[in-house]
């Protein structure tokens, strides 16, 4: 026996009150789990579906860059990786990595390098 259950063992309000707790507890620690499992999901920043303060977020980007995507993207959505980069300038194998390592995303697709041969 515990010394809470010694001294208030007989105390039902106190009983109420530490399962409320406990419940409490459960529900933030459920919270947290699932926060860490959904973080890169919330980290994901799809350029075609991006906002100019969205792009600007981006590490690297800047106002520059985040103009030239934005106006490259009113003649369509970007395919995918090499699409973007051949069609704005100033993005490139280097740059892209380092958008993707940040959650950036075209079509919901990471940047993966190909071996050059």
């Amino acid at each position: 026996m515990n010394i809470l259950q010694n001294d208030f063992g007989g105390c039902s309000m106190f009983k109420a009150t530490i399962r409320s707790v406990q419940k409490g507890l459960s529900r933030v620690w459920l919270s947290a789990a699932v926060a860490l499992m959904c973080c890169d999901m919330a980290l994901a920043l799809d350029i075609n579906q991006a906002n100019e303060a969205e792009l600007d977020s981006v590490k690297g980007m800047g106002p520059a860059l985040s103009a030239k995507v934005l106006k490259a993207r009113t003649q369509g959505p970007f395919k995918d990786w090499n699409d973007l980069m051949q069609r704005v300038s100033g993005i490139r194998q280097n740059k892209a990595q380092q958008f993707s390592e940040q959650g950036l995303t075209v079509n919901g697709q990471a940047f993966s390098a190909k071996p050059e041969m």
